[in-house]
């Protein structure tokens, strides 16, 4: 991995208070190395971590997501309530998932509008709205 990418990953880490691993940095420098967003499941990471000839586990990698996740690093997207996306753009902001391509990218946040959301039950709040638009290629 070059360095400055490196650099990146471990202050990323840092910022968010956790202890720069070897397998934490090198996973941080694959999410957000090069400054780019990106949307990636645990497999897609563990073969992108597997190419760059880190040695890491599968579960060291879910994990590692949690943990950064749970640091307020990224946040997870559920698609199909099975599927789980992490997403490095922890601003809130709606998502594409491509069917066809079992992919999640960014969806134009100044483009949606919420005009209102039901009620709360009662005894409970509403922590966070997650929108998900699905999307298939036309034949």
């Amino acid at each position: 991995m070059i360095p400055a990418q490196q650099t990146i990953g471990s202050s990323w880490l840092a910022k968010a208070g956790l202890r720069p691993t070897r397998q934490r940095v090198a996973l941080a420098t694959l999410l957000i190395g090069d400054g780019q967003h990106r949307h990636v499941t645990a497999e897609s990471l563990f073969e992108a971590a597997k190419k760059q000839g880190e040695a890491v586990s599968l579960a060291t990698v879910y994990n590692t997501l949690r943990a950064f996740c749970d640091a307020g690093l990224m946040q997870e997207v559920t698609v199909d309530g099975a599927k789980s996306y992490f997403d490095t753009n922890t601003h809130d902001h709606p998502h594409f998932f491509w069917e066809d391509e079992d992919k999640l990218t960014d969806a134009p946040s100044d483009q949606l509008v919420i005009a209102q959301l039901p009620d709360a039950p009662e005894g409970a709040e509403i922590a966070s709205v997650d929108v998900v638009i699905r999307l298939r290629r036309k034949p």
